[in-house]
């Protein structure tokens, strides 16, 4: 089930809401856990017990863990989190990269072996991390142990971030496990922030993804132009953005509707001036899971040597691309960006261009260049369509200027272009601080656009005195949430077309 789907929308959510909020304090976790396992349970039954079981597993290795810590057992300790990790890891890999490793071992070494044909467990990156980060904190002393396996499961299996993140670590929600309380703001804030994400999704992420399908299935550069495949690029760049951080705003909007409140994923990274700070911009919290179990473990930027720095780095980023799927498109793109980041840290190039406005700029450009390089990796249909993609966007492969279907495509999706374009930027957020600031009301309470990473605690903070404008300018955005409600829903019944793309992960 997914939360841009009409039985999600019509049935799930509202059944789940109600039930909730009548069933008494005490069996709320319960009621919400067995909603969560029924929305996982919807596409593929069986994988409940995959994830029921790395669920049992963890909560295990945690009592364990913080037993053998309070001991003084610092040899059984490090054991029980190597078993940890091998279990997760293990787990992790026979799901999504056994089949790959085998086919690979048989095309390199001339082999027929044969292994079992494993579908994927939806999620099954995103509730494996969160297990991890569960255990590690335990073993740091950053999170106290869960005792009861019922709320371990709810923190693992809480359905609005269960299978597409975003990644939530324990002490975020650990009192709100235990204790939460209704606030009618949180609940409203909720609703339009559920309302924004599920716009990018089915509004601008959607009709940006057919355009992109069209350009990168089944790619033939002699049967293309250079117009059509800048136009499938820059609709895929929009497409990921909006499919992605919808879907995290959705996830923060339910988050807020049933008392807990998630971290922000997302913080305009389009805008970026160094791709060092597109990954703090992106995906924030896979970024900050990597720097904090992986990248700071290793020693980080706070090693001897520049060799150590770079093997770190090659570690992390190989990593973040094996994670995002079973491809060596996949991996190849995260050497990209080990690559970019390590020229970053050896030269210094950002601190070097402070000061030099111009020369900045032009750095902030050939950052989006690259990240979109990067998209090409990640969308294309093996390595091989990766370079000729690459190779027509550039000039490299003959490929026409243009042709009447490009044109037609361009002009029939300018104006969803354009809204995505801007609605990729910061744009929008300052001019609601602006609006709300002449108006007199909480920044907040213009709809969800002002609900983003960048400085929602800030906004929340002024409280300035309302006037009628204020009122006025309420109303307004109390209208427009309501009407991109029904645009969207009116969007979903009438289409068939509704992809998602980090289910794959």
């Amino acid at each position: 089930m997914v939360f841009s789907s009409s039985i999600f929308l019509f049935a799930f959510l509202p059944i789940t809401l109600a039930g909730y909020y009548v069933v008494p304090s005490r069996f709320k976790n319960l009621f919400l856990l067995l909603a969560s396992l029924f929305f996982y349970a919807w596409g593929e039954p069986k994988f409940v017990f995959v994830m029921m079981g790395s669920i049992l597993a963890n909560w295990f290795f945690g009592i364990l863990v913080e037993a053998l810590k309070r001991q003084g057992r610092i040899a059984a300790t490090r054991a029980s989190m190597v078993l940890m990790l091998a279990f997760n890891i293990g787990l992790f890999f026979v799901f999504k990269y056994l089949t790959f490793s085998l086919n690979q071992i048989n095309h390199f070494f001339g082999l027929a072996l044969e292994g079992p044909n494993f579908l994927l467990p939806i999620g099954i990156s995103f509730f494996t991390f969160q297990a991890i980060s569960y255990v590690i904190d335990v073993y740091r002393g950053n999170a106290e142990v869960q005792k009861n396996p019922l709320n371990t499961a709810l923190y693992i299996a809480l359905f609005p971030q269960l299978i597409a993140g975003p990644i939530v670590r324990y002490q975020t929600i650990a009192t709100e496990i235990n204790v939460r309380s209704f606030k009618l703001e949180d609940f409203s804030r909720g609703i339009r922030r559920f309302i924004m994400g599920l716009a990018k999704k089915v509004i601008v992420a959607n009709q940006m993804a057919a355009v992109a399908d069209l350009a990168f299935t089944g790619f033939d550069p002699s049967a293309t132009t250079v117009l059509m495949v800048w136009l499938g690029l820059v609709c895929y760049t929009l497409q990921i953005y909006f499919d992605f951080s919808g879907y995290s705003d959705m996830a923060i909007g339910l988050g807020l509707m049933f008392g807990f409140h998630f971290n922000e994923n997302f913080n305009h990274p389009y805008v970026s001036r160094s791709v060092t700070e597109f990954w703090r911009r992106w995906h924030i919290s896979l970024g900050t899971w990597f720097r904090d179990y992986v990248y700071f473990p290793l020693g980080g930027s706070r090693v001897k040597s520049k060799a150590r720095l770079v093997l770190n780095l090659f570690i992390v980023w190989s990593l973040t691309g094996i994670w995002h799927g079973a491809s060596w498109n996949f991996l190849f793109w995260g050497l990209f960006y080990f690559v970019l980041l390590t020229g970053e840290k050896l030269t210094g190039i950002t601190q070097r261009l402070e000061g030099h406005r111009i020369l900045r700029q032009l750095y902030r450009a050939a950052t989006l260049l690259f990240v979109m390089i990067g998209w090409v990796f990640f969308r294309s249909e093996g390595m091989g369509k990766s370079l000729e993609y690459l190779g027509s966007l550039f000039g490299l492969i003959p490929t026409p200027l243009f042709d009447s279907d490009a044109l037609y495509f361009l002009s029939q999706n300018a104006v969803v272009l354009i809204i995505a374009i801007i609605g990729a930027t910061p744009l929008v957020i300052n001019l609601c601080r602006r609006i709300a600031a002449r108006a007199g009301i909480d920044p907040l309470s213009l709809a969800p656009l002002v609900s983003q990473a960048a400085g929602e605690e800030a906004l929340a903070a002024a409280q300035p005195r309302p006037t009628a404008l204020g009122y006025a300018v309420s109303v307004a955005a109390f209208v427009l949430s309501i009407g991109l409600l029904l645009v969207s829903m009116a969007s979903l019944v009438s289409a068939t077309f509704n992809p998602f793309i980090y289910f794959n992960f």
